[in-house]
């Protein structure tokens, strides 16, 4: 465990020196620009305007930055030839991807954090006669089911580093992620729907089986509209954990299986 935890810091460290960080800054001043210009709208509209904004530049980003920060992860080992260090200390190479995957979560934790400490200074700002403990926590959970949907991406994106040039990564990650987000619902219709071709049906089927649905994380909905409750939300948030840690299981022994037999 102290290896897989030294490699983590390492990598985290690795992620900050890289400077993502200056561009969530960025980010957060332009939640800051772009905030004051609502004040056209009515308080209703204004409201589910910013929320609705905040969440999705939020989400956009998030994404953006798990699949930078994980696509080069591995590649960047072997083409310094750093890789070939750690191997020869006391370091399993299944530690080795653990750590790096782990890493890449702590930095973006806290990457998110800071984008999620900004959404809520933007809304006390724009909202400070509505904007209640309740108000402002509910307000979080979106960031924070955002966080188990990107570690989720994050394991897709080290899965396929261990064979993948970076570049090539980052467009399969990210049409993993396009599939799972956007067209999970179609891909769905399309299995289910009996009077369409076999072959369209399994094809679908098959999609939905291997793809995470990340869509299921996308709780901006009931935050926008707090009159749309989830039902039994506590164990809806629950299964949605279960869910992640399932698909992450299987995507980092699938890595840890690859990288085992690579040559590098």
């Amino acid at each position: 465990m102290r290896v897989i935890a030294s490699i983590a810091l390492t990598t985290l460290n690795e992620a900050i020196r890289r400077r993502v960080l200056l561009v969530i800054l960025l980010i957060g001043i332009l939640f800051l620009a772009i905030a004051p210009g609502l004040s056209v709208l009515s308080a209703r509209q204004e409201t589910t305007v910013l929320t609705s904004l905040t969440l999705g530049v939020i989400q956009l980003t998030s994404a953006v930055i798990a699949i930078v920060l994980t696509v080069y992860l591995i590649p960047n080992e072997i083409e310094r030839r750093t890789i070939y260090t750690i191997l020869s200390k006391p370091v399993l190479r299944w530690q080795f991807i653990l750590g790096k995957y782990f890493g890449a979560i702590l930095a973006l934790l806290v990457m998110m954090g800071l984008m999620t400490v900004t959404l809520i200074v933007v809304f006390w700002l724009m909202q400070r006669d509505s904007a209640t403990a309740e108000t402002l926590g509910s307000l979080a959970r979106g960031p924070l089911m955002f966080f188990v949907q990107m570690s989720i991406l994050a394991a897709v994106a080290v899965f396929f580093s261990t064979f993948a040039h970076p570049i090539v990564n980052f467009f399969l990650s990210g049409g993993v992620y396009l599939v799972g987000s956007t067209f999970n619902t179609l891909t769905q219709t399309i299995s289910e729907n009996k009077s369409l071709p076999e072959v369209a049906r399994w094809g679908a089927t098959f999609l939905n089986s291997i793809v995470p649905n990340f869509q299921n994380y996308n709780v901006q909905n009931s935050i926008i509209n707090p009159t749309q409750e989830i039902r039994g939300e506590g164990m809806y948030y629950f299964n949605l954990a279960l869910y992640a840690v399932f698909y992450i299981a299987i995507l980092l022994l699938g890595a840890i299986l690859v990288f085992d037999k690579k040559e590098v």
